[in-house]
């Protein structure tokens, strides 16, 4: 049997540090003199950069960063007695110019005073407005925002 055909299995022991000069790894154990990671217990959460702003936070201050989310729009409890449908939606507030599209998320909000009896539909709306409408004699009921529908994509 020669030394270079030997089948063993590598092991190697892990570094006791921190057990006096004659150890190999005493005193400062291998973490040098002072500084951030010298200490016990120090450790750096990650995407750390040392003080400076992390990219994860940096990216969405830059130039052309653009937020996909679709805004919500507000319409005031005065304006629902200019609608003439009785079952007030995001569809029938956008054909009376109150919303820009049937698309975006609609919240009520107390603003002004509510006569008519309506049934709302809404993507949201304030307690007080709730009350305002059941009040005057309507009902509010919370629903999804209207999706867009999927564009037909053109054939060659």
């Amino acid at each position: 049997m020669k030394f270079n055909e030997l089948q063993t299995t590598r092991t190697k022991n892990a570094k006791r540090v921190g057990r006096g000069i004659a150890a190999g790894q005493g005193k400062t154990a291998g973490r040098g003199t002072k500084g951030q990671m010298s200490r016990t217990g120090s450790k750096k959460k990650p995407g750390f950069e040392g003080g400076q702003n992390p990219l994860m936070q940096r990216l969405p201050k830059l130039h052309g960063f653009k937020s996909h989310k679709v805004p919500t729009e507000t319409v005031y409890t005065g304006d629902l007695d200019a609608v003439t449908a009785k079952s007030i939606t995001a569809t029938t507030l956008a054909e009376a110019g109150l919303v820009s599209s049937p698309y975006v998320r609609v919240k009520l909000i107390v603003k002004g005073e509510l006569t008519k009896k309506h049934d709302v539909k809404l993507s949201g709306a304030s307690a007080t407005a709730i009350a305002a409408v059941q009040k005057a004699g309507g009902t509010f009921e919370k629903v999804d925002r209207l999706a867009r529908p999927a564009s037909q994509k053109k054939e060659d």
